[in-house]
């Protein structure tokens, strides 16, 4: 948890991003969380009345505080998505919590923010057809699950094979890594998917989730990029979206460095490039 404040202090102290650029978003209404999920579930995780087992599920200890912070990152999400659409690039600094089911949580992850909040966008008329690009190193099984028969969200996955969650509903992309896979062998195939996914889609906007996992040290990834690979990762996906002339959101997703430092170093990278791109 400590590394979202961690995140924010970098980014500012390095001036990628300066303070009135950073937005605090509202609890997210409940009349936006059940676009995605159960009514129960989405008041549960409220007033803590999830059961044990829900609570082994989502793998965190249920309190307040952790129930205020859901709710705030889901409307962070939405914020975001909506500044993309007037600024070509905006992100929240948390996010991407895709292993979310409709009715319980899973993976750390409580809400599923990015379902909402397309949900939520799509309601609102915002935008019709969205991109889901997942380069967290675990298959975003939650969003596949929610959009698995929505043609008006096209959901691309690039995972570790053998990693978690072992029982993977199907994206409209999936593309399984073998463990160790290195920086060459990884971009060659993100390239090659993106060229794919422009072929067959045309998204208003575009969730990036830019899951720090896939690095080396990571204690849960099993692949093998470099931090310098990691930051190619991200350049070759705002690069891409960007030269497509669609809006992109990005989000942190997930990452378990050795250290809170390395932690916040790699998941900084991304906002760091759009810097360099001018956003």
């Amino acid at each position: 948890m400590k590394k979202f404040r961690a995140l924010h202090h970098y980014l500012v102290n390095n001036d990628v991003v300066s303070e009135n650029e950073v937005v605090k978003p509202s609890l997210v209404e409940f009349s936006s969380l059940i676009t995605a999920h159960t009514d129960r579930y989405a008041k549960a995780v409220w007033t803590g009345e999830l059961d044990k087992k829900e609570i082994r599920r989502m793998g965190l200890p249920w309190s307040k505080s952790l129930a205020i912070r859901s709710r705030l990152a889901v409307q962070g999400t939405i914020n975001a998505g909506l500044m993309a659409l007037q600024d070509g690039l905006a992100g929240n600094l948390a996010g991407g919590t895709h292993h979310s089911m409709p009715d319980y949580g899973e993976g750390f992850c409580v809400y599923n923010d990015v379902a909402v909040a397309i949900r939520v966008l799509q309601q609102s008329m915002w935008v019709n057809k969205v991109l889901v690009i997942d380069c967290d190193v675990h298959q975003g099984n939650g969003t596949a699950h929610i959009f698995e028969n929505d043609e008006s969200v096209y959901t691309f996955s690039i995972h570790g094979q053998n990693n978690y969650p072992f029982k993977k509903p199907p994206s409209d992309l999936d593309v399984g890594l073998p463990d160790k896979t290195n920086d060459k062998d990884y971009h060659n195939v993100l390239i090659s998917a993106l060229d794919k996914i422009k072929s067959e889609f045309d998204p208003d906007l575009v969730f990036y989730l830019g899951g720090i996992d896939p690095l080396k040290r990571d204690h849960f990834g099993r692949l093998s990029l470099t931090l310098n690979g990691l930051r190619v990762r991200d350049r070759i996906v705002i690069e891409t979206v960007t030269q497509w002339d669609k809006p992109i959101t990005l989000l942190l997703s997930g990452g378990y460095a050795p250290s809170l430092s390395e932690t916040v170093t790699a998941h900084a990278q991304m906002f760091e490039v759009a810097k360099e791109m001018g956003f």
